[in-house]
């Protein structure tokens, strides 16, 4: 499971980060690949998906570490050279896919992530957790592109959608993909295409 972090503490925030950590270390036994950070909400959450026995793999640029890493680490830590990589590393070793609230590079991530399910680059999950309503007016944008014809009202549903970890973990377990793709996943040589990049340096903790 990738999850995007948000980047604040907001209460009702930290209170969704805790749970969904909780949940998939303590309910599901659910793996954590994320972007590599030590500190904030995704440090905490890695912390406790790791110390459950479950096992983590952070994802990092290298000029990212002096501003992400503080501290101890836990889990598998990877090094890349730089944003597009860390994102197909990501891709390829998860299996669904979790945005918080966040700031543009969650939402990038995510947008990548339901453009890649479009193209049919991938067939997974693409879970948005929509604490407090914070992604309303981002869901409206959306809409509005089915309505002036923009974006297929099938593809508009490639996002699962929920406003807390339980109920978007249990959709998120039922989701079968309904949109149209554009091409095979075959077409597109996924395996070929990632295993192209360097795949990283490994830093175990």
């Amino acid at each position: 499971m990738e999850v995007d972090h948000p980047t604040n503490d907001k209460p009702s925030t930290f209170c969704a980060m805790t749970r969904l950590g909780c949940i998939l270390q303590v309910k599901k036994k659910i793996d954590l690949v994320y972007g590599g950070g030590s500190i904030g909400l995704m440090g905490l959450v890695s912390k406790t998906v790791y110390e459950g026995g479950c096992h983590v793999l952070g994802i990092i640029p290298r000029a990212l570490l002096p501003h992400e890493i503080s501290g101890k680490t836990y889990g598998e830590l990877k090094i890349v050279a730089d944003m597009h990589q860390r994102k197909s590393q990501m891709e390829k070793h998860a299996d669904a896919f979790i945005a918080l609230p966040g700031g543009y590079g969650t939402m990038e991530e995510l947008l990548e992530m339901i453009t890649w399910s479009q193209l049919g680059i991938h067939e997974k999950p693409v879970g948005l957790l929509n604490v407090d309503g914070y992604y309303d007016g981002l869901l409206a944008l959306f809409d509005k592109g089915v309505e002036e014809g923009f974006i297929e009202d099938s593809a508009r549903h490639i996002m699962v959608l929920a406003e807390t970890a339980e109920e978007l973990i249990k959709k998120m377990e039922e989701y079968a993909p309904v949109h149209d793709r554009v091409a095979p996943r075959q077409s597109w040589e996924v395996d070929q295409l990632l295993e192209s990049t360097t795949s990283g340096e490994p830093l175990t903790s």
